[in-house]
């Protein structure tokens, strides 16, 4: 259905109407209220975090660990029990001291390592962290320091398992290294 324009208002029509309104005042414009106040935000999440049983996570059929997908590094020298690398990957030992190669070339990340585990050993410490980078501008032949590191601490005798940080220690672009006492 169409909707037709209303008729124009008539001379005649316009007076009557003024006639029966009488005398009209004009107001003054008054200003607008101020709008409310905006909600503070509220994070959601908060309560599902809040109410999360501790340990939640690690009572998960998966470790969540290992959603990096990547090239993890990993290794457990023979003699020792497998639940020492689990326990390792899950970042449950605290880690004591870290060193970090990046910038440096084959032959002084080399020379790092061996005076930084000596350092450790010295010191008497159990875990320590390796930043070895991830190697993502290196050329075609694959993360040199990433290479490096692996083959060094596969070749230690102090070295007693290895493996690639948890995600917010640095994920595949750093080891863990646990060492003999």
């Amino acid at each position: 259905m169409k909707h037709r324009k209303p008729d124009p208002i008539s001379d005649d029509d316009a007076r009557l109407f003024r006639e029966a309104i009488g005398d009209v005042r004009v107001l003054d414009p008054v200003a607008a209220p101020p709008a409310a106040a905006k909600p503070e935000p509220y994070p959601l999440m908060l309560e599902a975090d809040e109410a999360a049983v501790p340990g939640e996570l690690l009572a998960m059929a998966f470790d969540p660990g290992e959603l990096e997908i990547g090239e993890e590094l990993s290794y457990l020298r023979d003699g020792y029990p497998p639940k020492l690398l689990r326990q390792l990957k899950r970042g449950q030992f605290s880690v004591q001291d870290d060193i970090d190669l990046h910038q440096m070339n084959a032959a002084a990340a080399q020379a790092t390592i061996v005076d930084f585990l000596a350092e450790a050993h010295h010191n008497g410490l159990r875990c320590v962290r390796i930043v070895h980078g991830k190697g993502l501008r290196s050329k075609a032949a694959g993360p040199v320091l990433k290479v490096l590191t692996d083959r060094m601490l596969r070749r230690r005798d102090d070295v007693i398992a290895f493996a690639s940080a948890r995600p917010m220690q640095g994920g595949t672009g750093a080891v863990v290294v646990l060492l003999k006492a």
